[in-house]
C-alpha cells in the first residue's frame, strides 16, 4: 500500500514510517521538522511542507500517489497548550482540516488518526476501554477530540473511511540504539530519568505522591513504540472507505512514578535523585488501556509489555546518541 505519513519524522510517526517500510508498504512522510527529526526518516522517503498549506499538501498525496494517509503532524505539549492555545487549535484543529480538503482534492479516502488517552481527561474509570467518557481537561486534548469529531463529520458527508487510534504513554527506542525519543524540551519521565543517569539532569520532580495509588504517584500505561507501530500497522491494513472504528493502544499494565525511576535504576545500575514537590494540576492519578478490543480484532499483541524491557531500549538509545540527534537535527 502507498502510504502518506503526515508528522512522519517525529518520534512515533517516524516509527511507524520505518516499520510501514519494513513491512513493504511504499511509505513517504511529510513534515516540516520544526519538531521531527530529518535523521529519523530513511533516506528518499522525506517531503518537507507544512500541512497548513493545503495545494501543496495535495500534489505531494497526489505525485506519491497515495492510498491512505496516517495523520500524526500536531502540537503535543499539554503545558504549552495552556499557555498558548492559538497554536494547539490551529496547528491541530486548522492542519487537519487542511488535511481532509487535501484529501479530498487527491481521491483519498482511508485514514488513521493519532489520537491520544488525554481525551478521556480525569475519568475514574481504570482501566479505560473505547466506551469511557471523554472529557479533555487540557486545551490539547480539546484539539484532539475536535479533531476525531471532525474527522466523522467528514466520513458521513463525503465517504471517508478512518480509524482512530487513542493511545496511552508512548515511550522506548528502536533495539538497535540508532533511533529514539529527542524533544525540545523534553517533557516525557522515562527519558527524563535517563538524562539524570547520564550526568544531564540533577533530579526528578515527582509531581505529587498523595495520590489513591499503591505508592502515591501517578500511574501510566507505557507502550513501546515499536509496539505502536504495529498496531498502526495492522489498522491501516484493516481500513477501509467504510470503517469508522477506534482503538486504545496500550499494554494494560500501569506504572507508577515510582515504578519507572525503580526500573530504570535497575537498567543503568544507579540510584536516580528525585525531589517530590507539589501535584500539577490536571494530572490524573491513573491512566491505563483496555486494550482487548484492538487484540481481539486485529490479533495485536505487545512485544514489550515489561517496563524494564521498554527502559533498557531507551537506555541504549540515550547512551548511543547523549546529545540526541545532535548536528543530524536538521530541523527547519
Amino acid at each position: 500500500m502507498k502510504i502518506f505519513v503526515t508528522g512522519g519524522a517525529g518520534y512515533v510517526g517516524s516509527a511507524c514510517l520505518r516499520h510501514l517500510l519494513a513491512q513493504g508498504h511504499d511509505a513517504v512522510a511529510y513534515d516540516n521538522l520544526c519538531e521531527g527529526h530529518r535523521a529519523a526518516v530513511p533516506d528518499g522517503r522525506l517531503v518537507v511542507g507544512d500541512i497548513a498549506d493545503t495545494d501543496a499538501l495535495a500534489r505531494a498525496i497526489k505525485s506519491h500517489g497515495s492510498e491512505a494517509v496516517m495523520h500524526f503532524a500536531a502540537a503535543t505539549y499539554v503545558g504549552e497548550s495552556v499557555t498558548n492555545p492559538e497554536y494547539h487549535y490551529r496547528n491541530n484543529i486548522a492542519g487537519t482540516l487542511s488535511l481532509l480538503n487535501a484529501m479530498r482534492q487527491a481521491g483519498v479516502d482511508r485514514m488513521l488518526f493519532s489520537s491520544t488517552c488525554a481525551t478521556y481527561g480525569l475519568s475514574p474509570k481504570c482501566p479505560m476501554d473505547e466506551q469511557s467518557p471523554q472529557d479533555p481537561c487540557s486545551p490539547y486534548a480539546r484539539t484532539k477530540l475536535a479533531v476525531e469529531w471532525m474527522i466523522r463529520d467528514f466520513a458521513e458527508a463525503y465517504g471517508l473511511g478512518f480509524t482512530l487510534l487513542r493511545y496511552f504513554n508512548a515511550s522506548g527506542a528502536s533495539p538497535d540504539g540508532e533511533f529514539g525519543e529527542d524533544h525540545d524540551p523534553e517533557t516525557h519521565l522515562i527519558p527524563i530519568v535517563l538524562q539524570i543517569a547520564l550526568g544531564q539532569r540533577e533530579k526528578l520532580m515527582v509531581y505529587g505522591d498523595d495520590y489513591a495509588t499503591p505508592d502515591g504517584t501517578c500511574i501510566r500505561d507505557y507502550v513501546h513504540t515499536d509496539d505502536l507501530a504495529s498496531a498502526h500497522l495492522l489498522a491501516i491494513e484493516a481500513t477501509t472507505p467504510q470503517t469508522r472504528e477506534v482503538f486504545n493502544i496500550g499494554t494494560g499494565n500501569g506504572q507508577s512514578v515510582l515504578d519507572v525511576v525503580r526500573a530504570c535504576e535497575e537498567v543503568v545500575g544507579k540510584k536516580i535523585n528525585y525531589d517530590v514537590v507539589a501535584r500539577r494540576p490536571g494530572d490524573a492519578p491513573a491512566l491505563v488501556a483496555a486494550p482487548s478490543k484492538l487484540m481481539d480484532r486485529l490479533g495485536w499483541q505487545p512485544r514489550y509489555p515489561d517496563i524494564r524491557d521498554v527502559v533498557a531500549t531507551a537506555w541504549k538509545w540515550h547512551q548511543a546518541h547523549p546529545k540526541g540527534y545532535g548536528d543530524s537535527k536538521g530541523q527547519a
